[in-house]
């Protein structure tokens, strides 16, 4: 077995292709963001009752994703597996990287992003989102502080501690993004604690999926060896959080179901949502939980090194369809005004709300994305983050080093 070295990416005629392709969805967003200014957001799919659309699936998504981003970090530092030592220092630039790629998604998508300043400087603390602002931030200076003790090496003694602590902090966050839904009471789509652990799940499953294919897309592009036996590892484990995140689900929509006040919207979300029930059964049922489920664990399939692969491609792809359920179809749903009555007035009260994406909110999310990615690419670029060499027998503790 070799020791593990960390070398910096070489910038490749590919290299330099995926990052153009990166820069030209960046420069997209920017011109919908100057397009949306100008113009208002009148020319967006949002309205009055919808007013958080496709620029704010993709910055939760994001922003949750960041969090699970981490796992391969936390599993080798505070739960010592030693196979995933050598993927640890990727792991938490990436998830630094998808934060701020979400962050910049909510601040584009404000059409005033010179009215962050008040935010920034004005804090109402009984609000939710004032405090997720400080766990945003702590989150990037206690994974920033993680790094430099990972490649650090006279302080490499801290690496549990400070493993331990962004492990801990990386709940806190998703906690609070899923509690932004989950203390919304006025809206029966979103009152309930069980968005709280359902979002933990979500990011540990959502930011591994994004991981892999960050890896093998990395490895490939400088032309490093990546053996099966960690995508394997990697696949075992995205698996057992698809079927976590299929679990709270259940438990969320059964619970909704006791509950009378929830009962149109649960029907409303399964049966009577038009393409917001189509995107939960086969967006976010099939696609992004039993079919990678079914394509990591059925034998005559689990045997395909690319498994893992289109496992988390999937998985993406359901992770949007879930949160468009969640945000869009919590805000398409009626808010009971009056229980118990019906209600209907020329502004639409009382009624489904109708929501279209436009091509400006489209790409103002893919270029989030896109920030994202390349921030991964310049870190592997200027620093020692990415092993050059991931082959079976050159990760440690696996029964074949």
């Amino acid at each position: 077995m070799d020791r593990t070295i960390y070398r910096e990416i070489a910038a490749t005629r590919a290299v330099w292709a995926f990052a153009a392709l990166l820069v030209a969805f960046i420069l997209g967003a920017l011109g919908s963001v100057s397009y949306v200014e100008h113009h208002g957001h009148i020319v967006t799919g949002m309205t009055n009752q919808v007013v958080w659309g496709l620029p704010h699936v993709f910055a939760i998504f994001l922003i949750v994703a960041a969090s699970g981003a981490l796992n391969g970090a936390s599993i080798a530092s505070v739960f010592g597996q030693a196979p995933y030592k050598p993927i640890a220092r990727l792991s938490a630039v990436l998830a630094m990287s998808l934060l701020v790629g979400g962050l910049a998604v909510l601040v584009l998508d404000l059409g005033r992003p010179d009215r962050l300043l008040v935010a920034m400087t004005t804090y109402n603390f009984s609000s939710v989102f004032a405090w997720n602002i400080y766990l945003y931030t702590g989150f990037m200076a206690i994974v920033a502080t993680y790094l430099f003790v990972q490649m650090s090496r006279p302080h490499q003694k801290y690496i549990r501690i400070a493993g331990t602590v962004a492990f801990l902090w990386r709940l806190a966050l998703t906690t609070g993004t899923g509690s932004i839904f989950g203390w919304l009471v006025a809206r029966p789509g979103y009152d309930a604690a069980i968005m709280a652990p359902l979002f933990i799940a979500m990011s540990f499953s959502f930011g591994l999926a994004v991981f892999i294919l960050v890896l093998v897309a990395l490895f490939r592009l400088s032309d490093r060896k990546l053996g099966g036996e960690m995508m394997h590892r990697l696949g075992g484990l995205l698996a057992i959080f698809a079927g976590a995140v299929l679990y709270f689900t259940a438990v969320q929509h059964l619970t909704a179901m006791y509950a009378q006040e929830h009962g149109g919207f649960v029907r409303f979300i399964l049966l009577e949502g038009g393409h917001i029930t189509w995107l939960f059964w086969l967006g976010q049922v099939v696609l992004g939980g039993l079919l990678p489920i079914a394509l990591i664990y059925l034998p005559r399939i689990r045997n395909n090194p690319a498994e893992p692969i289109w496992a988390s491609v999937l998985i993406i792809f359901g992770g949007l369809a879930q949160v468009y359920v969640i945000v869009i179809g919590g805000q398409s749903y009626p808010m009971p005004l009056f229980p118990g009555y019906e209600v209907s007035s020329s502004i639409g009260d009382g009624t489904i709300a109708s929501y279209a994406p436009s091509l400006p909110e489209l790409l103002l999310g893919l270029g989030g994305l896109a920030i994202a990615l390349l921030a991964v690419g310049v870190a592997t670029k200027i620093l020692r983050i990415l092993p050059t060499n991931l082959r079976d027998a050159n990760v440690p503790g696996n029964t074949g080093s």
